[in-house]
């Protein structure tokens, strides 16, 4: 870090000399242009682009010797959340069958991704999105009906043994996924490039906030999916009325809880975000009275019942986890 002292220039301008250094570095020279932006901070930042847009950045993966579809496909999510606009699957004999096949996946669950080369032994996958586009609160917002629907839909997969509806709720999870990291990738463009932001969009910490939600919300859904996989896949009733009843209200209470956390976030209200910790202890005693009932069962629907009561007390808890980051922030922003 250096310290640089303000200078007077023709009497009504201010001035600070930059590091010669940085001058070589970005081969200026005298009268060309440089950037300056505004940061939301107070803080100045200088750049020698003079355009917004990102420079574009190039992944390749070699698959010449990759024998593991997982593996693959959890790299190039991996250059998506990054913010690679390019990624280049290439091989130095034709690419296998699975390769392929793991290509296709990753262009299909991932939001603005098209492949627009492909040939015996190179694959090409370009960035269609607007880096200066930040839909994050559409996303989010997004995500949450998602989920939201998809807790609704098991609980009642779980009350009517609908094999149907179970299978709706595992196909819907790939929708939050693809959003989850369509946020993520926004939030890493905007930790590397804070300019995508200015004027009217989000500062930089709301963006990392709307990922950190995010993320808790993609894991609600993950438990959405394993209440449904609780239940009866031969459409049998596994559990009596009573214990449905239980179920439904303590899914119901958490819901609540739920709207009341991302209620909170949207609304940046500390005080709502307040209420709806007080709350979760109530759904976890909810919960709680499912398990001791389910002692009383035999070893597999015990277990089945379990595993849904500590599914919908996560639901509370990670609505409390929203709700204590609300405040967090609140308490940044000196509200």
């Amino acid at each position: 870090m250096e310290i640089r002292r303000i200078q007077v220039a023709g009497g009504s301008s201010f001035a600070v000399t930059l590091p010669r250094e940085w001058i070589r570095s970005m081969d200026l020279k005298k009268n060309d242009p440089v950037r300056v932006t505004h940061q939301s901070d107070g803080t100045l930042r200088i750049s020698a682009r003079l355009s917004e847009q990102p420079a574009r950045r190039t992944r390749v993966f070699d698959v010449s010797s990759c024998t593991c579809e997982r593996a693959l496909f959890r790299r190039m999510i991996g250059a998506y959340i990054a913010g690679y606009t390019e990624i280049v699957v290439s091989s130095k004999s034709p690419l296998r069958s699975f390769v392929r096949g793991v290509i296709r996946d990753y262009a299909r669950v991932t939001i603005g991704q098209a492949v627009i080369e492909e040939t015996e032994t190179t694959a090409r996958i370009l960035d269609l999105i607007n880096p200066n586009e930040m839909p994050l609160e559409s996303s989010l917002r997004r995500m949450v009906g998602i989920a939201r629907g998809m807790h609704q839909d098991a609980i009642q997969a779980v009350a009517a043994g609908d094999p149907g509806l179970v299978r709706s709720v595992i196909e819907r999870d790939v929708d939050v996924d693809r959003l989850e990291w369509l946020i993520a990738r926004q939030a890493n463009a905007v930790l590397k490039n804070p300019t995508l932001v200015q004027g009217t969009g989000p500062v930089p910490i709301a963006v990392v906030n709307h990922a950190l939600v995010a993320r808790v919300v993609e894991r609600i859904a993950d438990h959405a999916v394993m209440i449904a996989e609780s239940g009866d896949p031969t459409g049998g009733r596994p559990f009596d009325p009573d214990v449905v009843g239980l179920i439904e209200e303590a899914s119901s209470f958490s819901l609540e809880v739920f709207d009341r956390a991302m209620d909170a976030f949207f609304s940046h209200d500390p005080r709502r975000a307040d209420d709806t910790i007080e709350v979760v202890v109530e759904a976890e005693t909810r919960c709680r009275e499912i398990e001791v009932h389910a002692r009383t069962l035999a070893t597999g629907p015990a277990v089945a019942l379990g595993s849904i009561a500590g599914s919908i007390r996560r639901l509370a808890e990670y609505s409390g986890d929203i709700a204590e980051l609300v405040i967090d922030d609140a308490v940044d922003r000196g509200s």
